[in-house]
């Protein structure tokens, strides 16, 4: 009892969403300011989704404790004035025209009946936390979405080198957002005013508040009815091993063109870079800003910049600090596309690696599961998780269980769609959420209430997050596994969700009818719906979007169950995976190609580190470790000293000591060569000017201190 329950959900919904913010995110590259922004944007949209049973089951006993106070006053009433009275819908104003003695006064006035009729809840929060709870929690989440969220974004994708000038960026690129936003408002107002419904502030939140649903709402269909129809349909592909290989394989197609564009991009940036650099020497007023860009680049890359050939026409011209601002803005966008793909490369062929090795253990007659590569594990887990185990999930149950696991998922969807198309309705037994609830509250199974609200509001969620986590707008925004999502991205799914959560849950207290304002019977709402507020203000969109939009959803699902999107998307161009598609099938030739070159030169690379690491055991001692890094000067020379025996040339020993003479000269022509080469771009030889790129780069021992919003 108590605020127990509350407290621990609370608890549990701040760590899910630190969890999945962690895998998003990086928590040591993006700023303080930036990760707290989204953290909170991500955990007051789960708190609603959380702690919205509690309340759906509170605001149930309160309305059973309530029908009993009725109840009893109907009662007294009808014995005080001759059984005239009728039992039901007795309002304030008729009780009041009862004319009433002293003694009947007294029976009237009489406490409430105890409530043992309706059992308390097991999660029963004392009255007056909800309506502060949601007020915190809702205006926060607005405060964030609509004002903050939107000039950090912006903030974060500014080339700017100043605080002052990132802020002055921010506010210029939102003008235009924020401008078609006020012309909404001004034509809302303008509708008030010319139906003379009268202005205050309790109806100025209202028609904040319904326009920000209104919008979410919008928003909220079209994602759902894409992961209605799309989360069930993925489990049931993911059990099909050949079907996944294809589909990886077709990644691997597209993701390795995106590789080489990102690195081709960063090419040409670095390229601009040194010739904005040539022109931007030590004492430069713009030098400071060069070295903020600078600080940007990874070494490798600003050593490899460095020894490249000079450009045939180099800027003349002194650059300008819009030039260079831009040069900023592009560099940190490309640098983090090329990090994410680099990094998603790498993960789908280890992928791809293990689920060809489940193909091929799923085919052959061996109960034991064999890999190409033998896994790093525990010898924990190794003991529990042996080969034959491993061969009994991988190969048999797992498939039927996400089967099985789909068809259930389907069926909710089902139940979903059918509730969204019959909940403006007033019978209660169309609505399947609105039955299960009321099957639940007849017997005053409080409990039973909170799972079945929970678990539905998780479906929905999960519908409709797991679109707006795969939805991706060109490069602008995509959300990326393993701590590759840049701020930019990050900042704008805590918009969406902040957005999207509210109008989310209004409609799910819909299905439940538990809204007054849409099935038109009068109800005692969740506080939830009191502090949120009702679109009445404007009757064309509460009687109209809000109860037919929904409907909308039933289009988009037939839609996605018949893929028109991706053949849409197809046709203008963006190949999508398309069984039947002539396309898709040179695709996945070209992945399983790419694939297997990239698989066989990982395979070199073990074999050779292996062979380093047997070599050094054998003449190294205990420095083999160490000497697998050495470079390939110091391994050469290690592999003549010990063959070194006399200065006889008929030996085959003193035939690979001759030849290291050749291999020392050339190492120190290289170095001389390489040396020149640097001593010609500092003093401006060769056609190239690099003195500040040059000496900045050796003279880097450390970054300075990050600003409060730099990306990278």
């Amino acid at each position: 009892m108590g605020v127990g329950p509350l407290v621990v959900e609370v608890l549990l919904t701040f760590v899910v969403a630190a969890v999945v913010l962690s895998q998003y995110g990086n928590w040591y590259r993006h700023h303080l300011v930036v990760t707290v922004a989204v953290l909170v944007a991500w955990y007051f949209s789960m708190l609603i989704v959380f702690i919205l049973p509690l309340d759906v089951s509170n605001t149930i006993y309160e309305n059973c404790l309530q029908d009993h106070v009725e109840l009893m006053s109907t009662k007294h009433l009808r014995a005080v004035a001759g059984s005239s009275v009728p039992e039901t819908n007795f309002s304030d104003a008729a009780l009041s025209n009862i004319p009433l003695d002293d003694s009947n006064e007294t029976v009237l006035t009489t406490p409430a009946p105890p409530a043992l009729e309706c059992h308390k809840p097991w999660s029963l929060v004392p009255a007056g936390v909800f309506p502060v709870f949601w007020r915190i929690v809702y205006w926060t989440s607005q405060f964030l979405t609509w004002l903050i969220l939107p000039l950090m974004q912006s903030y974060t994708k500014a080339g700017d080198f100043t605080v002052g000038t990132k802020l002055r960026s921010a506010v210029i690129d939102n003008a235009i957002y924020y401008g078609s936003y006020l012309l909404i408002v001004g034509i809302l107002f303008l509708y008030i005013l010319l139906t003379d419904l009268g202005l205050d502030g309790a109806k100025i939140r209202a028609i904040a508040a319904s326009a920000s649903n209104t919008w979410g709402l919008f928003w909220l269909v079209l994602l759902l009815g894409y992961g209605l129809v799309e989360v069930p349909r993925s489990l049931w592909y993911s059990a099909s091993i050949a079907h996944t290989l294809h589909h990886s394989y077709f990644r691997a197609a597209k993701l390795s063109q995106e590789r080489a564009e990102s690195n081709e991009r960063v090419n040409d940036l670095l390229q601009s870079m040194r010739a904005l650099g040539g022109s931007v020497g030590p004492g430069h007023p713009l030098r400071s800003h060069m070295d903020v860009i600078e600080n940007k680049i990874p070494t490798e890359l600003l050593d490899r910049v460095i020894r490249q050939a000079p450009l045939d026409s180099p800027h003349a011209d002194v650059p300008s600090e819009k030039a260079l601002v831009r040069l900023h803005k592009q560099l940190i966008k490309a640098l983090q596309n090329q990090r994410r793909v680099e990094t998603q490369w790498v993960l789908l062929v280890e992928k791809i690696m293990a689920l060809e090795d489940t193909h091929r253990n799923a085919i052959s007659h061996d109960t034991s599961f064999k890999h190409s590569t033998p896994p790093r594990r525990h010898y924990i887990i190794s003991y529990v998780y042996t080969p034959t185990m491993e061969w009994l999930w991988r190969c048999r149950v797992r498939g039927y269980l996400l089967r099985a696991l789909a068809v259930c998922f389907a069926l909710v969807s089902v139940v979903v769609v059918w509730s969204e198309l019959t909940f403006f309705s007033t019978n209660p037994t169309i609505s399947l959420f609105a039955v299960f609830v009321n099957l639940a509250k007849t017997n005053y199974d409080y409990f039973t209430i909170e799972v079945i609200s929970s678990l539905s509001m998780a479906y929905i969620a999960l519908c409709a997050y797991s679109t707006l986590f795969k939805i991706r707008v060109l490069n602008l925004y995509y959300l990326a596994p393993h701590h590759q999502t840049d701020e930019y991205s990050l900042i704008f799914s805590g918009m969406m969700l902040c957005r999207l959560t509210p109008p989310m849950c209004l409609n799910f207290l819909s299905l439940i009818h538990m809204d007054s304002h849409v099935i038109k019977v009068r109800t005692e709402e969740t506080h939830y719906t009191q502090i949120m507020g009702h679109m009445d203000v404007i009757k064309i969109i509460s009687d109209g979007f809000n109860i037919y939009f929904p409907m909308m959803i039933v289009a988009l699902c037939l839609a996605t169950y018949y893929s028109l999107g991706s053949r849409l998307l197809s046709a203008l161009g963006f190949q999508q995976f398309m069984c039947d598609d002539d396309l898709t099938t040179d695709l996945i030739e070209e992945g399983k190609t790419l694939i297997s070159r990239e698989s066989r030169r990982r395979q070199r690379m073990e074999d050779n580190a292996a062979r380093r690491k047997d070599f050094a055991e054998r003449f190294g001692g205990g420095e083999s470790s160490a000497s697998m890094y050495r470079s390939a000067r110091q391994r050469a020379e290690e592999l003549v000293r010990p063959l070194k025996r006399d200065d006889s040339s008929e030996s085959a020993q003193l035939e690979l000591l001759g030849g290291s003479d050749s291999i020392a000269d050339y190492s120190s022509r290289t170095t001389t060569s390489s040396l020149t080469m640097d001593d010609d771009l500092e003093t401006g030889h060769g056609g190239g000017r690099m003195s500040g790129l040059a000496q900045y780069s050796r003279a880097r021992t450390h970054k300075p201190d990050k600003g409060l919003f730099d990306d990278v």
